[in-house]
């Protein structure tokens, strides 16, 4: 029954935001701006609150608590997306979970999940959540394994340039790169069920770094900025698709 309630509320929620984002949103040039028209409605009500993921293992899940207010920010002045003042944070196994269809989860370290937070969170995602995880480095080899166990029959798969995502807001010619890490160049993952992408992992950027206060990471104004808009463009994506 939960699994049927939260698509039918996705789907709601999808269809508003989106007929509001159509009317508002214009396109965007290949530089990444748009029209000052986008910017300056602010969303007619709060539908989604964006909810971080605590998870066992180890990793630090609390880093960075600056990027998701400061991500909410930057959605309220440039955006009509209908995103709440707050954020939140939530476990697998808390019962609002199915309240919070857009997860996010970063870090530094170890993700463990137990049997049982496996099962749910499939069921969440499946039910029509979804889960972006921005590695902070050093969560990439738990998590791709954490990821087999919960879809192996559906692997990470590399998304190309002409993905929607890259295109959704901004017109980003992909994956930004904001922190060198191991010199790799950045890329985004996604976990696709029936067609629908249900995770979006973004490796060797570290997106979480530019969403957060300018004084904390030496990333610069420019990659600042791509950061913020490549957010943008995932959480337009996920209204609109």
């Amino acid at each position: 029954m939960k699994q049927i309630l939260l698509s039918i509320s996705i789907i709601l929620l999808i269809m508003t935001a989106s007929a509001q984002q159509r009317s508002s949103r214009s396109t965007a040039d290949q530089s990444g701006s748009v029209n000052a028209n986008s910017r300056i409605r602010p969303a007619a009500s709060c539908q989604l609150t964006i909810a971080r993921l605590r998870y066992g293992g180890g990793g630090d899940w609390y880093t960075g608590p600056s990027m998701l207010p400061n991500l909410v920010k930057g959605v309220k002045e440039r955006t009509t997306l209908p995103i709440c003042d707050t954020t939140t944070v939530v476990q697998i196994s808390d019962q609002r979970l199915f309240h919070f269809p857009f997860l996010f989860m970063t870090g530094h370290g170890e993700v463990r999940f137990t049997a049982q937070e496996r099962l749910r969170l499939r069921k969440f995602l499946i039910g029509g959540g979804f889960l972006w995880a921005d590695d902070n480095y050093g969560m990439d080899r738990s998590f791709r394994r954490e990821m087999a166990a919960l879809f192996p029959e559906n692997p990470l798969t590399p998304l190309t340039h002409s993905h929607p995502i890259f295109k959704s807001f901004y017109n980003l010619p992909g994956t930004p790169k904001i922190h060198e890490h191991d010199g790799g160049p950045a890329q985004s993952f996604g976990i696709f069920f029936e067609g629908r992408m249900v995770v979006l992992y973004t490796f060797s950027t570290d997106i979480g770094n530019a969403l957060e206060d300018a004084h904390i990471h030496n990333v610069g104004e420019e990659r600042r900025e791509l950061g913020l808009q490549m957010a943008l463009n995932i959480l337009s994506w996920f209204f609109n698709q």
